[in-house]
């Protein structure tokens, strides 16, 4: 998020500093990157070159959860976009 905003293709109307509370308030948690998502992510094809959306791919199956993103790439992958 903060690599988006900071590149002007996300907006949000709160300070990126208050996000964390703000999520946790809204009972939304921070997941971390685990080993298991990084095995994951070496075995996904190469349909998304970028790092931090593979990442991204690979927590969304590795934790069998729907993956939040607008980049319709994602729909590639073995998992359920929403949004």
């Amino acid at each position: 998020m903060s690599i988006k905003i900071s590149l002007g293709k996300l907006s949000i109307d709160l300070d990126f500093e208050d996000i964390l509370d703000d999520l946790g308030n809204s009972g939304i948690e921070v997941l971390p990157i685990s080993f298991e998502h990084i095995l994951k992510n070496t075995t996904l094809p190469f349909h998304h070159r970028d790092p931090f959306d593979r990442i991204i791919a690979a927590q969304s199956i590795a934790e069998k959860m729907p993956l939040l993103g607008a980049d319709s790439i994602f729909d590639l992958y073995a998992t359920h976009r929403i949004w």
